[in-house]
């Protein structure tokens, strides 16, 4: 098999097999990830076709992957920082990655990583009001389900610290009701239980 086609078949399989994973995680199929990705396929192949340019096709399948997962790969080194408590290089992450034309569901990724980011350093209204606006965008496709809980936890958890305790404990049940089995949901389990004691011991003080 000549070079050309083998890195046609393998842009071809890539796009297939990162599309198909995508749609597993209810992120819906990504116009630009497919464009951006025959683009490159294309433009390589094509200069391995017609002059003496060679590359290898593990370099080539490296180099298909840092340029569609950029804004990934840019938000997972944010959040690296972010837990180590760094909030402001997390932050200068976030809005690099913002400023590398994110897809719909990559926008998503990064608003959702800078409200945990907003919520670790205090600043629970921003916060809010941000996975709020990615919570509104479940309906259209984009919204995966592991972002989704992460959103209904963080968002629990911010209206916790405001001692909206009504507020948490929905968005607590939200976190069950999306992904059940998840680690989010052990913990939101753990965090209604202690507001479960919380209540019964404040009525107990007020029928003393």
């Amino acid at each position: 098999m000549s070079l050309p086609v083998l890195l046609l078949l393998i842009g071809f399989v890539y796009i297939v097999v990162f599309g198909g994973l995508a749609l597993l995680r209810r992120e819906g199929l990504s116009l630009r990830f497919a464009l951006e990705s025959l683009i490159l396929t294309g433009v390589v192949a094509g200069l391995t076709a017609v002059s003496s340019f060679k590359i290898e096709p593990v370099v080539f399948l490296l180099l298909l992957y840092l340029v569609t997962m950029r804004v990934r790969l840019l938000v997972d080194l944010g959040t690296d920082f972010a837990r180590r408590g760094k909030i402001v290089r997390a932050g200068r992450f976030y809005e690099f990655a913002a400023r590398l034309w994110p897809d719909q569901s990559g926008m998503i990724v990064i608003d959702v990583n800078r409200a945990t980011a907003l919520l670790q350093s205090g600043q629970y209204d921003l916060a809010i009001s941000l996975l709020k606006s990615v919570l509104d965008k479940a309906g259209q496709g984009y919204l995966g389900v592991k972002y989704e809980v992460a959103a209904h936890y963080n968002l629990a958890v911010a209206y916790l610290r405001q001692k909206k305790d009504s507020q948490a404990i929905i968005e607590f049940n939200a976190v069950l009701d999306t992904w059940p089995s998840s680690d989010y949901s052990r913990s939101a389990t753990r965090a209604l239980e202690k507001l479960q004691h919380k209540n019964l011991a404040e009525k107990d003080n007020q029928e003393e």
